[in-house]
């Protein structure tokens, strides 16, 4: 049993709490959040990116998806902890496994700045009438975390240009007063991080692979307060922020006395992605109307500029990508490539790219039965050799002012199996035949993903994880509300596809403890043609890199799907060749000659 969750049971016990909530998530409720806040991963020892960790008096339970089942088993071994399956036949709900571990008149806590509002009213209602006290203003945890505990980064904020943005912060806030309006709202806390970036053309480095900063706003009738260390501030974006009209007060935490300062009409918060203390800041009184922000919705919709940018972004991505695609295959038979080494090398790819800013997330590195596990990363200490066989899955994005990428793509090191062609063969399937969809402008992810994921279920195989998911501008490589999912999700009714919305196109196939598949490319939703029927829509697919020629059996693929996969390499040689030398163009052609 891991000694900081023993350490962990023993503050619990003092202070008479029997259920014990934590994940790593901060006080914006971030997918990404500081190290600082890295909570569960403490105490767990479990570092994927999604999950909560529930602990009772004698037992305790890790909820996580499918991405991380593998990864998870791997790293609670021995912990004491019990891992749990989300969306799994055995797996408990987990309100339900705290109701039944829960004693009357028992005590519950978790930190209520870093708890979603939405779980945690689920949550109460849940155990309504166990007759419970709630603890929401304690960072239990830090008691144990004293040594070591990584401090909130604060690093100076840039201006990002409005040839990159398309929209001036006059204009968005135009705009969001209009959409406000029409709620008949008359105050809106902003609290997710990449939507203060955006509405503010500003850019950090608080968070690493996420280019947000720290910051709450506030907006009430014509007022716009933002709320920003002065850390992050430097004359220049002080004038700016001035010059924008918008307040600044540099300590964050003051949004929660101004939101209890809020005496009358309603306040708009999404509870999914505000924490359980910015809702009790709200008075008695004020209605709070739980929807998503508006920012939400227009940052996932790609606007003119950003689209023909990412366009941009994408050709750059794109040749880095495919020279060390060359490079992998020309050196890979050597036998001396690992999963750090190559990893390094794709990075140093992408650096010589102008306008290159940084990699978007983590890559992931992965030979063999390591790719099975969807979000793997290298070790230093255990640096895999990549062998000149099987399959080697490189998961890997990038940062450019012209907008964010990412990108997958599996390649063979030598030999394959029938087994791991036939997991190729179809993943490349599913991934062009959904990006060549024709659709109702409005339709939504969950429509869409049985393109992708009918080509699995006919083999009677499947993927643990969406098939899409929103990327932002220079933000966060994952953004909502739009993704292409088998599941609704409460968002969904905003996830439509629409012009602009720019999304991944990225099926898989993971055999445990044998190898992993998975092709991803970034599509943008565009318009196709309008009639009396309505707005239809395609998909433009902005990644242009070769899938490998070397993994396809084409005697499993229809007439169709050769036409799809020659017609993609067709414009992958056309718009990559011009960029790469002449021995580079050599073997792309080989690559991209037609099935």
């Amino acid at each position: 049993m891991r000694n900081e969750l023993l350490k962990l049971r023993d503050i619990l016990r003092e202070n008479s709490i029997d259920i014990f909530i934590t994940a790593d998530s901060d006080d914006h409720i971030s997918e990404y959040p500081d190290e600082h806040f890295a909570c569960m991963k403490f105490i767990s020892g479990f570092t994927g990116t999604d999950g909560t960790l529930v602990i009772a008096p004698s037992e305790a339970g890790l909820w996580t998806d499918g991405r991380y089942f593998i990864q998870a088993a791997a790293e609670l071994k021995d912990s004491g902890i019990t891992l749990m399956k989300t969306g799994e036949p055995d797996c408990p709900e987990m309100e339900k496994w705290i109701y039944e571990h829960l004693p009357e008149g028992g005590t519950v806590a978790f930190d209520g700045r870093c708890v979603s509002a939405s779980y945690a009213e689920k949550l109460l209602w849940t155990v309504r009438d166990k007759n419970i006290t709630v603890i929401s203003d304690s960072d239990f945890v830090g008691e144990v975390w004293t040594d070591g505990r990584p401090v909130r980064k604060a690093e100076p904020l840039w201006i990002l240009p409005q040839k990159y943005t398309g929209k001036s912060v006059h204009e968005k806030l135009n705009d969001l007063r209009h959409d406000l309006s029409e709620k008949g709202v008359s105050a809106h806390v902003v609290t997710a991080m990449d939507d203060v970036a955006w509405l503010l053309n500003l850019r950090g480095n608080d968070i690493p692979y996420c280019p947000v900063f720290d910051a709450f706003l506030l907006i009430n009738g014509e007022d716009v307060k933002v709320f920003v260390s002065e850390a992050h501030l430097s004359d220049e974006v002080k004038e700016y922020l001035t010059d924008m009209g918008i307040g600044l007060c540099t300590d964050t935490e003051k949004v929660y006395d101004e939101v209890k300062m809020i005496n009358s009409g309603s306040v708009l918060l999404d509870k999914g992605a505000t924490s359980f203390r910015m809702l009790s800041s709200v008075p008695e009184g004020v209605e709070v109307i739980n929807d998503m922000s508006p920012i939400t919705i227009k940052k996932n919709r790609k606007n003119s500029v950003e689209s023909e940018n990412l366009r941009k972004a994408q050709v750059k991505d794109s040749v880095a990508v495919t020279k060390y695609m060359y490079w992998f295959k020309k050196h890979v038979a050597e036998g001396k490539l690992t999963e750090c080494s190559t990893a390094e090398k794709l990075h140093e790819f992408r650096a010589e790219q102008d306008g290159f800013l940084g990699d978007s997330f983590e890559t992931i590195s992965a030979y063999g039965g390591n790719a099975a596990m969807c979000h793997y990363s290298p070790s230093k200490d255990n640096d895999v050799v990549i062998l000149p066989n099987g399959l080697y899955l490189v998961d890997s994005g990038g940062h450019y002012y012209e907008g964010s990428t990412d990108i997958t793509r599996t390649w063979a090191c030598g030999p394959l199996t029938d087994e791991e062609k036939k997991g190729y063969t179809l993943t490349a399937m599913a991934n062009l035949r959904l990006a060549d969809l024709k659709f109702k402008e409005g339709t939504s992810g969950q429509t869409i993903d049985l393109a992708a994921r009918s080509v699995f279920w006919n083999e009677r195989l499947d993927f643990n994880h969406g098939t899409g998911h929103g990327v932002g501008y220079l933000l966060n490589v994952h953004e909502g509300p739009a993704g292409i999912r088998p599941k609704v999700t409460e968002s969904a009714r905003y996830g439509g596809m629409y012009e602009g919305v720019y999304v991944s196109d990225e099926p898989g196939l993971y055999i445990e403890g044998k190898y992993g598949v998975r092709l991803e490319n970034m599509i943008l939703c565009v318009k196709d043609f309008t009639n009396e029927y309505g707005t239809f829509m395609h998909f433009d697919t902005l990644t242009l890199v070769p899938f490998d020629r070397d993994a396809v059996d084409k005697s499993l693929m229809s007439a169709e799907d050769i036409m799809l996969y020659d017609r993609y390499h067709k414009k992958v040689y056309e718009t990559i060749s011009p960029y790469l030398d002449e021995d580079g163009k050599k073997w792309l052609g080989s690559m991209c000659m037609p099935l």
